[in-house]
């Protein structure tokens, strides 16, 4: 072929690519809008509505935010898939219109909504659906979020069918069914994928970013970010929902994210009417609250027990005994199941739930709250408080004691150990104190030791150095499936022996079975009989000691309507796109 001939092939060829991009983007940009309609109380347009966050977002990035305020800002200004209604804890159509499950449970198509635009005005695709993916199932990004997108040891597959269908393709089949899909952010390829390419990411969408460089498919786009004060977000004027009555929503022009750093400065924001929603409150504080409320125009919600459960949980870990010489002689003590046993009888859960919650706690003895009415397994046991009895445990396992009262082990050494606590949480340290008095009823010498939150975190997940932990999990949903990192023997969170090459004892092999077998098994009978089986498995060998789980405890201002707090998070800011602020004279509280 000569090279003018070559050349004019060359040439045509472009044209017709040229040509199917245009053709393709007119088809895309011609697509009729598919809007979702939300039920509801139909609200009033316009309006700002600020909302205290306890600290700053780490970043704005879905695929590398791990903190719980980059989740809540994040979750405003992003979407997903398929959602799960916090309200109903049922899931529901979100940028996918439907989707259909193949019989043997291992493939998922979805149909995409038409017409749907980022807020840039860019349309979105299949094809951002499949970059989204990717990116999250990319081992160099470290994503949160990709433990939960391998089944069987193998990465979900995503294929694009159209424009506007997705399948994906699973090793085996996956129980919580569509729920996979939720709090998976679908991201902008058009402005995102030159950053991953040239192995930016990371750098990407960070909390100093440029309001332009961001496009999202949420209700609200950036508009400003003020380091150390506030962050400001605007409506999405291209939001895909509409209310019952046909008006776009979101209902406000402005959602404002203020950084208040404690709990009580909170609370008085809220008071004077600079804040419109309280997120979270403790009972002590929802206690003043509630003694002029009414007066005040105050709407103030006790959702009763989450899915939070405190606990107590020694270290277990397999440790270098020259390093940790002292600790690692303690571990005898701590994987002793009588032991833990004589803590756990020992443990005044009642009056935890009194004096450090003002009656606004539950006691637990299991990881499943009755928050969790699905899955709770009701048949566990849930022993009294018996010093008597702990005490006889600990004799029959070799422990004495002195003339004056003092714990002595086998080996006759005193029992000592410390228990750490976040120092910047005031209900958790009155926990560890109670529990330091419960044991010293048993002859233990318990320190309680305040720590800075990240050096906690730190010591517990990295270095390994220490005896015992008081602290908390919140499952991010009522399906057990989120819980695989904690109970998995391999899991990034099996907090009492971290990083095991297998199951360090036959029952974490029975759970590791049983967690793999509920993943991966779609009759929800048989998931639920799995699942009652690890809850009894921890009941029985007490890998972590529960205490409690506290109760939920919201408010608004009574100007905001559709104020709808759940026990999943975000407690209030789940529905966002559906608040709206009353006129005047018009407030009241639902």
């Amino acid at each position: 072929m000569s090279l003018v001939k070559s050349i004019r092939v060359l040439g045509q060829l472009a044209v017709a690519a040229a040509l199917a991009c245009t053709n393709f983007s007119a088809s895309v940009q011609a697509a009729p809008q598919e809007f979702a309609t939300m039920p509801g109380e139909a609200g009033e347009s316009g309006g700002k509505l600020v909302v205290a966050l306890r600290s700053e977002p780490k970043t704005l990035n879905p695929i590398l935010s791990v903190d719980a305020t980059s989740r809540e800002v994040i979750g405003t200004m992003n979407a997903d898939l398929i959602h799960i209604n916090r309200e109903t804890q049922r899931t529901e159509p979100a940028l996918a219109k439907s989707w259909k499950i193949s019989p043997d449970g291992k493939q998922f198509v979805l149909q995409l909504r038409k017409g749907v635009k980022f807020s840039d005005g860019t349309p979105f695709t299949a094809d951002d659906v499949v970059f989204s993916f990717n990116l999250y199932l990319d081992e160099a990004l470290h994503s949160p979020q990709r433990d939960l997108l391998i089944i069987d040891d193998k990465p979900i597959v995503a294929k694009k069918l159209n424009d506007f269908a997705v399948e994906f393709d699973l090793a085996k089949p996956y129980g919580p069914g569509e729920r996979l899909f939720d709090g998976l952010a679908i991201l902008p390829r058009h402005l995102l994928e030159k950053s991953y390419r040239e192995g930016k990411l990371a750098q990407a969408w960070g909390i100093t970013a440029r309001p332009e460089d961001f496009s999202g498919l949420g209700a609200f786009k950036l508009k400003s970010y003020t380091p150390g004060q506030q962050l400001v977000l605007e409506r999405n004027p291209n939001y895909w929902k509409k209310d019952s009555a046909g008006k776009s929503l979101p209902y406000l022009t402005e959602l404002t994210f203020v950084f208040v750093a404690n709990e009580d400065a909170q609370i008085i924001k809220f008071q004077s009417g600079d804040t419109g929603l309280l997120e979270r409150s403790n009972a002590d504080n929802f206690a003043v609250l509630q003694k002029d409320a009414v007066a005040k125009g105050e709407c103030l919600r006790d959702l009763g027990p989450g899915l939070e459960f405190q606990f107590l949980v020694f270290n277990q870990n397999q440790l270098d005994p020259a390093k940790y010489r002292d600790l690692a002689a303690k571990q005898a003590w701590f994987r002793d199941l009588k032991f833990r046993e004589a803590v756990s009888l020992a443990m005044d859960r009642k009056g935890m739930t009194r004096l450090v919650y003002g009656g606004k706690a539950t006691p637990i003895w299991g990881n499943v709250t009755p928050g969790d009415r699905l899955w709770l397994n009701t048949s566990l046991s849930h022993p009294e408080r018996s010093i008597g009895e702990a005490r006889k445990l600990l004799q029959s396992s070799g422990y004495s004691w002195t003339s004056d009262g003092s714990l002595l082990d086998s080996q006759k050494r005193p029992v000592t150990f410390t228990i750490m606590v976040s120092s910047s949480n005031a209900q958790r340290s009155k926990l560890a104190a109670l529990a330091q008095d419960d044991l010293k009823q048993l002859g233990m010498d318990v320190q309680v030791v305040p720590t800075e939150f990240r050096a906690l975190v730190d010591r517990v997940l990295n270095s390994k150095d220490f005896e015992a932990v008081l602290m908390n999990l919140v499952n991010g949903d009522t399906d057990p499936t989120p819980e695989m990192n904690l109970w998995l023997s391999s899991g990034e969170t099996h907090l009492w022996d971290l990083g095991e090459k297998k199951p360090a004892t036959a029952w974490e092999a029975e759970v590791d079975h049983l967690m793999e077998s509920q993943m991966t098994t779609t009759d929800p009978a048989a998931r639920k009989k799995l699942y009652d089986r690890v809850q009894q498995l921890a009941a029985d060998n007490l890998p972590l000691i529960f205490l409690v789980s506290p109760n939920i405890l919201v408010a608004a201002q009574s100007n905001v309507g559709n104020f709808r707090p759940a026990i999943l998070e975000p407690y209030v800011l789940w529905n966002a796109d559906q608040l709206f602020l009353r006129r005047p004279g018009a407030a009241k509280c639902p």
